[in-house]
């Protein structure tokens, strides 16, 4: 959920994790820099292969603590191979906000919903 821009990250309760990245990550790039459909196309396609991992390692009876620490490890890693260290800062600060928001909360709720 990163936040590059200046602008205040507005509260997007309902949205699934995904959705709001793609709605934080719209709020920060110019409009017709074509970038959004960009990163768009990539965050799901990367969110597919994901999911895919996840639901194989579950599956496979590997505890969801341990998998949620791999990914976490994987992607603190990733961000620091790839980002400074203020912008990773700004992205952690963000999905702390989600959390606080009760925003995970929410979005696990209507997935829920929409799987009866």
């Amino acid at each position: 959920m990163p936040l590059t821009g200046n602008r205040q990250k507005q509260s997007h309760s309902g949205m699934l994790p995904e959705q709001q990245w793609r709605m934080n990550m719209a709020e920060n790039i110019p409009e017709g820099s074509g970038q959004m459909e960009q990163v768009s196309e990539e965050l799901t396609k990367c969110a597919m292969v994901i999911e895919h991992a996840i639901d194989h390692l579950l599956e496979e009876n590997h505890p969801p603590l341990a998998v949620a620490s791999a990914l976490l490890g994987g992607s603190l890693g990733l961000l620091s191979r790839t980002m400074d260290r203020e912008t990773i800062l700004r992205i952690l600060d963000s999905a702390v906000q989600s959390v606080r928001a009760g925003e995970l909360e929410d979005a696990e709720k209507e997935r829920k919903a929409g799987s009866a």
